[in-house]
């Protein structure tokens, strides 16, 4: 059996981090600290491996991503370096550009902020 498309895979997780959005007006809502359970969604495309007969190790994928979580797992976002304006966007480019790194067959990163708001990059 041989399988010239790609697969897309996808692995979600979720952490909980407060924030603030310091270029916000102060009567702004999120201008001030607050807490999100954002659910991370880390999206990947490859062949398929002939002999595991996946594209790759969900297992792997998350003890790869382990160390980077728990840099934003019950911290302040703000106090991340490279996140002093932790906006759903700047954390999935933050997310994507260090991930990628170790785990070439990334595609893009979702950070879903609430059950009714995400955001994606790249597209």
């Amino acid at each position: 059996m041989s399988y010239t498309m790609k697969f897309e895979l996808k692995s979600q997780f979720q952490i909980e981090s407060a924030r603030f959005l310091p270029k916000l007006p102060s009567e702004h809502p999120c201008s001030r600290m607050h807490g999100h359970s954002f659910i991370l969604i880390f999206t990947f495309h490859g062949h398929l491996n002939p002999e595991t007969g996946w594209v790759q190790d969900y297992h792997e994928i998350s003890d790869i991503l382990k160390p980077l979580l728990n840099q934003l797992d019950h911290h302040v976002l703000n106090e991340v370096p490279g996140l002093t304006n932790p906006t759903s966007e700047m954390l999935a480019l933050w997310l994507f550009e260090r991930a990628q790194k170790v785990l070439p067959d990334l595609v893009r990163v979702t950070v879903k902020e609430t059950p009714t708001t995400e955001c994606s990059f790249p597209i």
